[in-house]
């Protein structure tokens, strides 16, 4: 006999009735009783009517007035930063292979850890530097020329990616 000393129906299940728990589960004949009306359950145990379930507006809540939409000023911050870090990498990387590549007659010692070491930080910075000036005269570029045209469409994109590469080639 279970610990209960209910009905017959009664089981335990899942992993309570495996460790030895007492909790009583219930049998479809105990729910035969429960009136459904109207509703077309997901289980006999969910006695919720699905349609209560269904979103179909956003989760968030937006201020009076906002857009759904991410700004170009807004994307100018992850463009900028995006961009800096993609440098550092790339610089990096492109440090290891120079610090190896110039170090090669070197034996492994410490001076050759540090002019590799020295290498790899240099091109992380100046990759960094370069590709996080790049995106911030973009940036600056896309936010004037949106504000300047009032619209926000693909000719502000070309455009400013136009001015940026005759900006930084002129030098």
């Amino acid at each position: 006999m279970e610990g209960g000393g209910g009905s017959g129906n009664k089981t335990t299940g899942g992993l309570a009735g495996f460790f030895g728990a007492g909790g009583a589960g219930y049998s479809h004949a105990d729910l035969a009783g429960v009136p459904l009306t109207g509703m077309n359950p997901l289980s006999p145990y969910l006695n919720v009517d699905p349609r209560y379930l269904v979103q179909d507006t956003d989760e968030f809540i937006l201020p009076t007035g906002a857009n759904k939409t991410r700004g170009r000023f807004e994307l100018a911050f992850f463009t900028i930063g995006g961009c800096c870090m993609t440098g550092a990498a790339f610089g990096a990387m492109n440090g290891l292979r120079l610090g190896l590549k110039e170090t090669q007659n070197m034996a492994w010692s410490k001076p050759r850890n540090v002019q590799i070491l020295n290498m790899v930080t240099r091109q992380g910075a100046l990759w960094a530097n370069t590709l996080g000036s790049l995106a911030l005269l973009y940036s600056a570029f896309g936010v004037i020329i949106e504000k300047t045209r009032g619209a926000e469409d693909d000719l502000n994109t070309v455009a400013a990616g136009t001015m940026t590469g005759m900006l930084y080639k002129c030098t």
